[in-house]
């Protein structure tokens, strides 16, 4: 793992700071200032400056910079489409899934409710 990697390990801070650098790193590549960015991202240049320094921001400014930035292709290698597994679309008859389902109790489940402590 180089020290630019970005790991599991990382705190959320640390992994802000990392991201920030590297936008500003593809800032400057395209000779953008943080006021030109802002200003074609329709964003602040104070929140092009917070981001860039780690702080956290929201996701719609940092969309909005990325598309500036022709970074948007990259969000398909971050947040993958998930895949469908030919036997989810057996069980569900072609349905995609959605909702996620919650951890269902085992024990006592048979059992009838009642006032007893």
């Amino acid at each position: 793992m180089t020290i630019n990697e970005l790991s599991t390990l990382m705190t959320d801070d640390a992994i802000l700071a990392e991201l920030g650098r590297r936008l500003a790193r593809c800032r400057i590549d395209r000779q953008l200032t943080q006021a030109e960015l802002a200003h074609q991202a329709g964003v602040s240049k104070r929140t092009v400056e917070r981001i860039e320094a780690g702080a956290s921001t929201q996701m719609v400014s940092v969309i909005r910079i990325s598309r500036i930035l022709d970074l948007i292709p990259g969000i398909e290698q971050w947040i993958p489409q998930p895949g469908l597994r030919p036997m989810d679309l057996i069980g569900r008859k072609g349905k995609t899934r959605q909702r996620a389902s919650s951890g269902r109790k085992t024990t006592g489940a048979d059992k009838p409710w009642t006032w007893d402590p």
